[in-house]
């Protein structure tokens, strides 16, 4: 029988959780759900430890079913874990590209502080600010505080740094099997093209990545364990096999909304910001009528990663960690697939900005809630939940109140965005405010509005709003980093050179 290795332990014993044996940790998980899941977090049976599931899918928007997502999407996995925990409704990235925003939620740090506001690879994460250089990604947090961590997947920006987790099962290179020639759209800097390939599940790296985590959820550990698992899909090429398109007849879908004209009352630096040329238009993809098969597709790639999520939830569930291992799912930023006259995460606009987030487990309500979350309060959330001490440089806040109470009135905070230094986005419960470098803004009600498409800014009925939202922008925006990158639009291009 495997047995991992004791981990690392930095931190004085006096700080440590408590450790059980083997079979004491075994015979208790399996005891634990009845406590757990009528106790506050953290007071179920005594000295069993907390594990956690940490689920990240890669360019995942809200087309999921327990999210009121696309009409026909097909999430039975993700579904069922919802049902379990908490969903946030409301939350939201801290960057609408991999980069910057996994940098941000792995090292408690928002963009603005670290100058992390472009791309950035994990060779280079620990030297790209003082910052990264100086405190404990979350995994590692963990692995001070006693815990066996274990990675596969993409987790940071392309699996991890060096060190930051004890065991990796690594990440497969690319983003899947391609066919030799494109199918549908060939651009340079993007790999976006769509259509079936190849033939079975088992040739994608998305069934090789569940399988490890699997694997791992089958043996026994003697510490508590911390398991990041990385999923590629919907990441473009949206390729998977043929048989999760054909869930999908493509003239039976329905079209995201679309207002054609729909950015012509923002201002030019939000055009600019925002530009895609590598990517389709929706006007192109009506013209040319694959508007209807770039949706079949995203909904097949959803469809697929949603089983694969489904195969670790299963090996979870036969495990004896079942009852005292938090779930977290979350995506790392949303996606278009039409909207706005677009395709692509890259703007702070609600499509691309807003992400899943589920959490369920030992102690956690199971509801809904639509307060304002960001990917960053992940990491001061799962140390709260698991008892350990807490970062104080993390700049997120612990979630613990919306997950012992989803409709709680405690809760002051927004979620922020920032997409290039000084552009940034601002979402409470019913307002998304932007306001961009040369100091021009955005306003939509969301109650009025949940497509954005009527910027209310020069409306001076709502002055006393966008102050109210302008006060939580970040009072420190640092220079672009040096190791952050960016070549996607020529405005970024150019603002990261002025802004190094």
């Amino acid at each position: 029988m495997f047995r991992v290795p004791s981990a690392v332990k930095v931190l004085s014993a006096a700080t440590l959780p408590s450790m059980l044996n083997r079979r004491r940790f075994l015979g208790l998980s399996a005891a634990a759900l009845a406590s757990h899941t009528c106790s506050p977090i953290n007071e179920a049976a005594e000295d069993v430890p907390t594990n956690v599931l940490f689920l990240a899918v890669d360019d995942l928007n809200t087309w999921l079913g327990c999210m009121n997502g696309h009409p026909q999407t097909r999430t039975p996995n993700i579904d069922r874990l919802a049902a379990r925990g908490v969903v946030f409704h409301n939350a939201h990235c801290q960057a609408p590209i991999c980069g910057p925003s996994r940098a941000s939620l792995m090292s408690g740090y928002l963009p603005s502080t670290t100058g992390i506001y472009g791309q950035i690879s994990d060779t280079d994460l620990r030297e790209a600010s003082p910052e990264t250089g100086s405190t404990p990604f979350l995994p590692e947090w963990f692995a001070q505080n006693g815990f066996h961590t274990m990675a596969v997947g993409k987790l940071f920006h392309r699996h991890a740094p060096e060190g930051a987790f004890a065991e990796s099962g690594g990440r497969e290179a690319g983003f899947g099997p391609r066919p030799a020639n494109r199918m549908n759209w060939d651009r340079d800097k993007t790999s976006t093209d769509w259509g079936p390939f190849p033939e079975a599940d088992e040739e994608m790296p998305d069934f090789r990545t569940a399988q490890w985590a699997v694997e791992r959820l089958e043996r026994e550990y003697d510490e508590p364990f911390f398991l990041g698992t990385g999923f590629l899909r919907p990441h473009v090429p949206w390729h998977v096999p043929k048989k999760w398109f054909d869930l999908f007849p493509p003239e039976e879908l329905e079209m995201p909304p679309y207002r054609p004209g729909d950015q012509d009352d923002v201002p030019a630096v939000s055009r600019e910001l925002h530009a895609l040329p590598m990517m389709p238009t929706t006007d192109w993809a009506i013209e040319s009528d694959e508007w209807k098969h770039i949706v079949q597709a995203y909904l097949a790639c959803v469809a697929f990663v949603d089983a694969q999520i489904g195969r670790v939830l299963d090996a979870l569930d036969a495990s004896p960690y079942a009852n005292n291992t938090l779930v977290v799912l979350w995506g790392d930023h949303g996606y278009h697939i039409g909207e706005k006259n677009r395709f692509g995460k890259h703007s702070v606009w609600e499509e691309a900005t807003r992400t899943p987030l589920i959490v369920a487990g030992p102690g956690i309500a199971v509801g809904n809630t639509k307060k304002p979350a960001g990917l960053i309060d992940l990491y001061p959330t799962l140390v709260d939940l698991c008892g350990l001490p807490a970062n104080v440089a993390n700049e997120g806040h612990s979630l613990r109140t919306l997950l012992e109470d989803p409709n709680s009135a405690e809760w002051p905070h927004v979620a922020l965005t920032t997409y290039g230094r000084n552009n940034h986005g601002v979402r409470d419960e019913r307002y998304r405010y932007i306001r961009y470098e040369d100091g021009s803004e955005e306003l939509y009600d969301h109650d009025d509005d949940a497509q954005e498409w009527d910027n209310l800014a020069d409306d001076p009925a709502h002055e006393e709003t966008k102050q109210r939202l302008a006060a939580n922008l970040p009072e420190v925006n640092v220079p672009w980093s040096e190791k952050s990158v960016y070549d996607y639009n020529d405005y970024l291009t150019a603002h990261r050179m002025r802004n190094l």
